[in-house]
C-alpha cells in the first residue's frame, strides 16, 4: 500500500472541467442559438468543490469531534421547553427590585435634603468656601489655588468608565449665567453639603450605583461622585439642571399647553425674533407626557400648523421639531386681536380635554405679546372662573412696560406667572419661572414621586456614551411648600441587561422594555448612535417607538398591549436585519411580555421558535468543570453576569471565570451567582475540552497546514464560553480584529449571540455557512469565515450546544476554487444572500451578484431561486441638501434633460444618451454639493435584501435578450450555504437593470385635506399614575416680579362675583 500515491479531491474536479471544455467548442454561437451549458459537468465540480471545502472546515474546526462529545453526553442532559410567561414574570421581578434599591437611595437623599434645610436659617451674608466643579485644582498665576477651587483629589475609576472621581466628596456645578457667590447660590450650596455623607452611604449599600446628584431649584447643581468640570471651546457650560427633562418632569404634572404668539405688526424685527425664541424655549421644557399647539394671532387667529387646527399633539422631538419649521415662517402684520385668541384657546383646551386623549391633567396658555390693551376679563369669567383650571402665563416682548399691569393681572387671576423678556439673553431663566408654579401643588401635597425618564445619552459631563435612564424624586421645604429642587441617579441600562439570562434567550431570543408612551428602553435594534466610532447622538434616538423596531406587528398589537401594561402572548413571522443590515434571517418569534411594578416601564421577552424554545441541563463533577474552565483558551462573554462582582468591594477586581471558582471553592456567602448557569458553564466546560488537545495536535503536525491558509479555530457555547486557537503567529493574522471586542457581531454581547453563531443555527444540520465579513477591507485583511452549528438532538427541535468555525484566507478558498479562463463564460461563487465570494475578476469579491449580473438574478427572483426580502430601517440617518429646493432644481434639470434627449435621440443612440445623462447627474450632484453644504438628517428607509430558497439545489435558465439569449446554470455546493453560478457572457442583455441593495428613503408627505394623519395619528399610550394640577392652598398672587397688583386687586374680585352671581 506504501507505492499508492493518494490524488487530491480538488485535481478530479479540474480533470472533469478539462475533459468539458475539450468536448465543448462552444457554449453560445454568434447568432443567439444555444446548446446550453452541461448541468452534470456543472454538477460534479460544485460536488468536488463543495467536498473539500467540508473536509477542510470539519478537521480544522474539530466539529466532527465536538458533535461526538455532546453524543456522549446525551443519557445525561434533560431537556426544558422554557415556560414565556414565567420567564418574563421573573425577569419583571428581578427590575422591579433593583428599581426598587434605586428609588430607596433617592428617598435617602430626599429626606437629608429637607432636613437639612429645616435645619438652616438663611443668612444673607454668609460667606463659605465650596468645590466649584469648574474651579477645582485651578491655580492662578502665582500657583495658589483659586478661589471655590482648592485641592481636590481625583482618582480614575473604572465603575465611572475610568474617570477621575473623588468618592469622598461631590462638587457643585454653577450655571455660567449666575454668579458664583450669590447669596441664595452660597446658602444653598451650604445646607447641602450634608447630601455628601448620604451620597457615601448609599454607594456603599448599594456599589451599581453611579451618578448621584441634586439639582436646586436657585440653578446649582450638587453631584457625586465629585469631578472636575470643563468649559468648552468658548469657556462655557451651557448646563443648567433646570432645564434637564429630568428636572421638569419630576418638579411637574403632565400638561395640555396652547401657545398664543402675537404676530401683530408692532411685534416686527427684533421682538418677533425674541418672541420665536421664547416659543421655542417654552417647547424645550415640554416633554412625551405634554401636548401642544401653537396659534399665531393678529386679525385673524393662524394655526402654525394648518392641518392640526381643532387638536393638540404630543410633544415629542419629532412633532416639535415640526413646529419650529413653520414658526420660523411667520410673519408680523397687521392688529392684534387677543379677546379672539384667547376665546379660540380655551375652547381648544376644553374640547380636547373631552376626548381623553391629552395629559388630562394640568391645563395652560402661554401667551407670547408685546402687550394687550384690556385684562379680557369676560373671556376668563366664561370660560376659567371660578375654578381657574387653566393658568395663564403672559411673557411680555420687548422693554416697553406699558401693558405690564394687565398682563400680569392675567397671570394673577388665572394662577399663572407674569415675565416680561427684553433680549434674547433673558430668553431661558424667564420661560423657566412658569415650571415652579407647576410645581406648586405637588410641593403642597408633599409629594415625593418617583419619575423615570426614558433611556437618554448625556455626555455634557463624563464624555461618555452610555445610555441611561434617570430616576428623580422631587424634594421641598417642609411645612413650606418651596420647591428646593430635585435628586436624581443615573441608571445605566447595561445594568437591565445584567438581570437577562441570555442562555435561557437562546440564540435568536432577546429582551426588550418600553415606556409608558411606546418608546424603548432597550432593544437590540435600537441604535441611538450614528457615524460609529464618534459617538454621535442622534436627534431623536430616545423617541423611537417600539413600532418602529418590531415594524412587523402592523396592528401595534405587541405594543398597545404592553403600553397598557398588560400580561399576555403574541406571535408573528419576522424578518431580522443583520449582518451590517445586508443579510436576512427568516424567524418565527413568540413573544411574552408583562408590565414592571412600581415604574411605568413594560418587559417584553422574544423567543424563536424550534431550537429557541429549549435548553438543557448537563451535569458535571465542580472538580472537572472548574478545572477544565481554567485552561488558557477558554473565554467567558463580557457582557454576561455568571456572577455579580459589582455589589461589593472586594470582588471588583474578579474575572468572572475567577468569581465562579471563588463561589465554589471559597463559598463567599456575599457572591452571588446565577447557579444554573455556572453549572452548565461548567458542563460546557468540560465537554469541550478535547477539543484544545486537538487542536494542538493539527499545530504540532507541521505537514498540516502548510501553506497556512486556515488561521483560526473557534467554537462557542449556549452558555458564552468560547475557545479559540491559532494555527498561525497573530501578527500573521489576515483580519486581526475578528473575536475582539472591536468586532462586535463577532462576538458573545448583553443582548446578541455572534453572527456567525445565529447564521449557523439556522443551516441544515452538518452544513458550513461560508462568508466574507463585511468589515474586512483591504486585499491583505480579506477572509472568510466557515462555521456550522452543533445540535444536541437529531431533531429540528433540539437546543443547539454549540457553534465552530475556523477563519481562512481569501486566496486560500479562492484558490480552491478552480475557474475556467476562457472567452464565453463567467464563473461564480455566491452564498445564499447572493454575495460573490469567488470570481475571475477579484474586485467583484463582496459585491452583490445582482449588481454584476442583472439579468441573471432578475430570473434567479423570477424562478423563486431566490427571494427578495422588503426590510424598514426607522432609525436611518440621510444626507441631505441644508438648502434642499436649490439643489433640487439642479438635480431636476438634468432628469428633464435626459428626459428630452431620450425622446429627441434615435434608439441606436440610447446608450449615448444614458451615458451622457449620468456625466451630467454626477456633475450636477457635485456643483450642488459645493453650492449647498450636507448635513445628516434622521429618515426613514426602505431596502432589499436577498435570500435562496433552501429547496433550491439546481436551476438552469435562459434570458431573452434584446438579440440573443442568455444561458446560466446555477448549482448548490453540497454540505454548505454556497452557490456555483456559471454564465455565458457571449450575450450582455444590456436591457436589463442591475438589482441593487441601495435603499429608498420613505417620504412622508401631509396633506392639508387628509387633516395631517401622520402628526395627528396618535398611539396609544399610558398616562403617569400621578396627577397633581392645582391646590386650593396655592398662593396665587406670587405671580410675577414686575408692577404694583394693587389697582387690578378689585377687577379680579368683581370678575369673580360676576362669574358666581350672574344676572
Amino acid at each position: 500500500m506504501r507505492g499508492l500515491k493518494v490524488v487530491p479531491s480538488h485535481l478530479y474536479y479540474v480533470f472533469f472541467l478539462f475533459m468539458w471544455i475539450i468536448q465543448s467548442t462552444t457554449v453560445v454561437d454568434v447568432s443567439g442559438s444555444h446548446q446550453g451549458i452541461p448541468l452534470s459537468v456543472v454538477k460534479l465540480w460544485a460536488s468536488a468543490f463543495g467536498g473539500e471545502m467540508k473536509s477542510i472546515a470539519a478537521k480544522y474546526s474539530g466539529s466532527q469531534l465536538l458533535q461526538k462529545k455532546y453524543k456522549e453526553f446525551e443519557r445525561s442532559v434533560r431537556v426544558v421547553e422554557i415556560d414565556g410567561i414565567k420567564l418574563v414574570k421573573k425577569l419583571a421581578d428581578n427590575m422591579e427590585e433593583m428599581f426598587r434599591k434605586k428609588a430607596e437611595a433617592m428617598k435617602r437623599l430626599v429626606e437629608a435634603a429637607e432636613e437639612a434645610h429645616l435645619q438652616h436659617e438663611e443668612d444673607p451674608n454668609l460667606q463659605y468656601e465650596y468645590f466649584n466643579a469648574v474651579l477645582i485644582n485651578e491655580l492662578d498665576q502665582e500657583g495658589n489655588n483659586v478661589e471655590l477651587g482648592g485641592e481636590f483629589i481625583l482618582q480614575p475609576n473604572e465603575h465611572f468608565n475610568n474617570l477621575s472621581v473623588n468618592l469622598s466628596l461631590s462638587v457643585v456645578q454653577v450655571p455660567t449665567n449666575m454668579y458664583n457667590k450669590d447669596s441664595a447660590i452660597v446658602n444653598g450650596v451650604y445646607w447641602s453639603e450634608a447630601l455628601n455623607k448620604v451620597f457615601v452611604d448609599n454607594f456603599e449599600r448599594d456599589p451599581s450605583l453611579i451618578w448621584q446628584y441634586f439639582g436646586s431649584a436657585k440653578g446649582f447643581f450638587r453631584q457625586y461622585p465629585g469631578i472636575k468640570w470643563t468649559p468648552d471651546e468658548h469657556g462655557v457650560i451651557a448646563f443648567d439642571c433646570r432645564n434637564r427633562k429630568w428636572y421638569i418632569q419630576a418638579a411637574t404634572s403632565p400638561k395640555d399647553v396652547v401657545i398664543l404668539l402675537d404676530v401683530s405688526g408692532s411685534m416686527k424685527g427684533l421682538r418677533l425674533t425674541i418672541a420665536k425664541q421664547t416659543v421655542s424655549s417654552i417647547l424645550d421644557t415640554l416633554g412625551d407626557d405634554d401636548f401642544f399647539n401653537i396659534i399665531a394671532y393678529n386679525e385673524e387667529l393662524h394655526y402654525v400648523e394648518t392641518c392640526l387646527n381643532t387638536t393638540l399633539v404630543q410633544a415629542d422631538i419629532t412633532n416639535k421639531d415640526h413646529f419650529r419649521e413653520h414658526l420660523d415662517k411667520l410673519q408680523a402684520r397687521g392688529i392684534g386681536m387677543l379677546d379672539v385668541a384667547l376665546t379660540e384657546a380655551f375652547e381648544l383646551l376644553s374640547d380636547f380635554n373631552q376626548t381623553g386623549r391629552g395629559s388630562t391633567c394640568s391645563q395652560a396658555i402661554m401667551l407670547v405679546t408685546d402687550g394687550a390693551v384690556d385684562t379680557y376679563d369676560a373671556v376668563f369669567a366664561k370660560y376659567n372662573w371660578p375654578d381657574r383650571k387653566v393658568r395663564i402665563f403672559p411673557y411680555l416682548i420687548g422693554r416697553e412696560s406699558a401693558f405690564a399691569d394687565n398682563l400680569k393681572w392675567m397671570a394673577c387671576a388665572n394662577k399663572g406667572y407674569f415675565t416680561q423678556i427684553s433680549t434674547l439673553a433673558d430668553v431661558q431663566e424667564n420661560v423657566m419661572e412658569y415650571l415652579h408654579v407647576l410645581s406648586r401643588p405637588k410641593v403642597i401635597d408633599q409629594e415625593h414621586d418617583v419619575v423615570w425618564t426614558e433611556a437618554y445619552i448625556d455626555n455634557t459631563v463624563s464624555n461618555t456614551t452610555l445610555l441611561d435612564l434617570i430616576l428623580t424624586t422631587l424634594t421641598h421645604a417642609k411645612n413650606r411648600g418651596i420647591l428646593l429642587g430635585v435628586v436624581g441617579t443615573d441608571v445605566p441600562v447595561s445594568e437591565l441587561l445584567k438581570t437577562l439570562p441570555k442562555y435561557k434567550l437562546g440564540i435568536h431570543g432577546y429582551a426588550f422594555a418600553i415606556t409608558n408612551n411606546g418608546y424603548v428602553l432597550t432593544h437590540p435594534d435600537l441604535r441611538p448612535l450614528y457615524e460609529e466610532g464618534k459617538k454621535r447622538k442622534k436627534p431623536n434616538y430616545s423617541s423611537v417607538d417600539l413600532s418602529e423596531v418590531e415594524w412587523e406587528d402592523k396592528e401595534d398589537v405587541l405594543r398597545n398591549a404592553m403600553v397598557n401594561r398588560k400580561t399576555g402572548t403574541f406571535s408573528m413571522e419576522v424578518t431580522k436585519a443583520v449582518d451590517k443590515g445586508k443579510r436576512v434571517l427568516l424567524l418565527h418569534n413568540d413573544y411574552y411580555y408583562t408590565d414592571i411594578k412600581g415604574t411605568p416601564f413594560s418587559l417584553g421577552v422574544a423567543l424563536s421558535r424550534g431550537h429557541g424554545k429549549y435548553f438543557f441541563r448537563g451535569s458535571v463533577t465542580v472538580e472537572e468543570g472548574l478545572h477544565d474552565l481554567e485552561h488558557p483558551d477558554v473565554a467567558l462573554a463580557d457582557e454576561w453576569t455568571y456572577c455579580n462582582t459589582d455589589e461589593y468591594l472586594e470582588h471588583h477586581d474578579l474575572s468572572q471565570i475567577e468569581a465562579i471558582k471563588h463561589y465554589f471553592v471559597r463559598a463567599e456567602p456575599h457572591l452571588k451567582c446565577d447557579k444554573e448557569l455556572i453549572h452548565e458553564v461548567l458542563f460546557d466546560a468540560v465537554v469541550t475540552a478535547p477539543i484544545e488537545a486537538y487542536w494542538t495536535s493539527l499545530v504540532l503536525n507541521k505537514s498540516e497546514n502548510s501553506d497556512k491558509g486556515v488561521e483560526i479555530a473557534y467554537l462557542g457555547t449556549r452558555t458564552g464560553l468560547s475557545r479559540i486557537n491559532l494555527f498561525v503567529v497573530p501578527d500573521q493574522l489576515s483580519n486581526q480584529d475578528f473575536l475582539t471586542a472591536e468586532d462586535k457581531e463577532g462576538v458573545f454581547n448583553a443582548d446578541h449571540f455572534p453572527l456567525w453563531y445565529k447564521r449557523a443555527a439556522e443551516q441544515v444540520p452538518g452544513t458550513f455557512v461560508y462568508s466574507l465579513p463585511f468589515n474586512a477591507g483591504s486585499e491583505n485583511k480579506s477572509v472568510v469565515l466557515a462555521s456550522t452549528a452543533i445540535q444536541l438532538l437529531d431533531e429540528r427541535k433540539s437546543p443547539i450546544a454549540a457553534a465552530v468555525g475556523i477563519q481562512m484566507k481569501l486566496d486560500f478558498f479562492q484558490r480552491k476554487f478552480w475557474t475556467a479562463s476562457r472567452q464565453d463564460i463567467n464563473c461564480y461563487l455566491i452564498d445564499n444572500n447572493g454575495f460573490i465570494l469567488v470570481a475571475e475578476d477579484p474586485s467583484l469579491t463582496a459585491m452583490f451578484f445582482g449588481e454584476v449580473e442583472g439579468a441573471v438574478m432578475s430570473k434567479l427572483l423570477s424562478m423563486s431561486s431566490f427571494k427578495r426580502v422588503t426590510l424598514y430601517d426607522y432609525q436611518a440617518i440621510c444626507r441631505t441638501y441644508a438648502e434642499r429646493s436649490d439643489s433640487h432644481i439642479l438635480l431636476t434639470i438634468s432628469i428633464y434633460l435626459f428626459f428630452y434627449l431620450s425622446i429627441c435621440l434615435p434608439p441606436v443612440c440610447l446608450s449615448v444618451c444614458q451615458s451622457i445623462y449620468l456625466l451630467i447627474m454626477s456633475h450636477s450632484v457635485i456643483l450642488a454639493e459645493k453650492l449647498f453644504p450636507t448635513m445628516l438628517v434622521p429618515c426613514d428607509i426602505e431596502y432589499p435584501a436577498f435570500i435562496s430558497e433552501r429547496t433550491i439545489k439546481e436551476t438552469t435558465g435562459n434570458i431573452d435578450c434584446e438579440d440573443c439569449t442568455k444561458s446560466f446554470v446555477i448549482q448548490q455546493i453540497p454540505s454548505s450555504n454556497l452557490f456555483m453560478v456559471v454564465v455565458d457572457n457571449k450575450c450582455s442583455c444590456v436591457n436589463f437593470k442591475p438589482v441593487t441593495m441601495d435603499p429608498i428613503e420613505i417620504m412622508y408627505i401631509l396633506f392639508k385635506e387628509e387633516g395631517g394623519t401622520r402628526l395627528k395619528l396618535q398611539k396609544d399610550r399610558r398616562r403617569p399614575d400621578t396627577c397633581h394640577p392645582f391646590h386650593p392652598e396655592e398662593n396665587s398672587m406670587e405671580c410675577g416680579r414686575a408692577l404694583d397688583l394693587t389697582p387690578s386687586l378689585m377687577a379680579v374680585f368683581f370678575a369673580l362675583l360676576t362669574a358666581l352671581f350672574p344676572r
